[in-house]
């Protein structure tokens, strides 16, 4: 008996109006690409008698308990015997004849194959197919962000038809059961460094009449944007980190020689504000080397060659001593402040001028206290399981 190459895996929760079409022509795409494949309903819960239509119409069913978009998928891929899967949504928005470019795509080497609706890809959006705002603003700035963010050569993170081998899947660990399951592949293929490719299709009106479509625009955008700092630390708290360290450094070297801006004298103010720009930001900063630590302990973020370097740079012995340089520097410059006032007899002082130790003594004082925390914390977090 032959191998099945392609399983092609459909999410349906109460898709009677639609799905026995999208069955259908999933078998006709596959008879186009003369290619021996399955049709598999992965069906979340549905009521309205989709899971008869669709075995009716050639499809093998697969009940999936757990709720959500993603956990649909993950339980249709699991049950899948092809060395390829295409999944694709039961509305009929997808035609499932355009199979042949996806298996082209993968037949010569591509791990994932991203299918674009929109015109900068090749692809094409029927009129009433996706409401205005999806076009304009939610899908192009999503996709504009994972772009920067991850460098991830598609044209439209959100498109729901693509190709992926078994291979990739079982390499990816994907966690998300929810709509956040097609942008977490897309994400963790990039990172793994998946060949990725991309065919333009043409995106046609949903075809059901029971119900609304299951996408929540705000709630369903807003979960995917997390998702995207949540799996880039860089962007959620290294890089404003970065910036606010460098803005306090740079209150501090105005302030500490009392330089004159525009008419403004910066003295122990500034500094006050610098100190709290250089807490805030290296808080920051080491909340993304902690993010990115558990990330990789557990297995939701591939390994990274840098945060391994580092660690082996600054194992927690360097770092618990260079904290504690840091720290007695702090004691240093506060013991100063100190004996101004014992050589004041204890009375009033020069505030402006003391403050100039006071701060940066303080300063230095709770960086060395927050990198002893760091550094326990991230060792903790370090440890592998045998």
């Amino acid at each position: 008996m032959a191998e099945i190459e392609l399983s092609v895996v459909m999410p349906c929760l109460n898709e009677a109006d639609t799905v026995a079409k999208c069955v259908h022509k999933g078998l006709e795409g596959l008879k186009k690409a003369k290619c021996k494949g399955e049709i598999i309903l992965a069906d979340n819960g549905s009521t309205d008698g989709s899971q008869q239509l669709a075995k009716k119409a050639g499809a093998r069913v697969v009940a999936v308990k757990e709720r959500g978009y993603g956990a649909a998928l993950m339980g249709g891929i699991e049950a899948a015997k092809g060395r390829y899967v295409l999944m694709g949504d039961a509305d009929d928005s997808y035609d499932f004849r355009e199979i042949p470019r996806f298996l082209e795509k993968l037949r010569k080497g591509a791990d994932l194959v991203q299918g674009c609706r929109f015109p900068s890809g090749g692809g094409a959006i029927k009129p009433g197919a996706m409401p205005w705002l999806h076009q304009i603003l939610g899908n192009p700035m999503l996709t504009a962000i994972c772009r920067l963010f991850y460098r991830v050569p598609v044209h439209d993170i959100y498109c729901g038809m693509r190709g992926f081998t078994r291979e990739l899947y079982g390499n990816l660990g994907q966690r998300c059961t929810g709509m956040e399951f097609a942008t977490e592949m897309i994400i963790k293929a990039r990172l793994l460094g998946a060949r990725i490719a991309e065919v333009p299709i043409t995106l046609h009106p949903d075809g059901r009449k029971a119900h609304r479509s299951h996408l929540r625009t705000f709630r369903d955008g807003w979960r995917t944007l997390r998702f995207y700092l949540l799996c880039s630390p860089r962007w959620l708290f290294l890089i404003p980190g970065g910036l606010l360290m460098a803005l306090g450094l740079a209150a501090y070297g105005l302030a500490l020689p009392g330089v004159t801006v525009m008419g403004a004298k910066l003295d122990a103010h500034t500094l006050v504000f610098g100190s709290l720009f250089i807490l805030m930001g290296f808080q920051a900063v080491t909340f993304a080397l902690l993010a990115k630590t558990y990330a990789m302990a557990d297995g939701l973020l591939p390994m990274d060659s840098r945060v391994e370097k580092f660690y082996r740079i600054i194992p927690l012995e360097r770092g618990l001593i260079l904290a504690a340089t840091i720290g007695i520097l702090g004691l240093i410059l506060l013991g100063m402040a100190v004996a101004h006032w014992v050589q004041a007899g204890f009375g009033r002082l020069d505030y402006a001028q003391n403050l100039r130790l006071v701060v940066p003594g303080a300063t230095l004082l709770a960086l060395s206290f927050q990198a002893i925390l760091f550094g326990f914390f991230a060792s903790i977090l370090g440890m592998r399981k045998t």
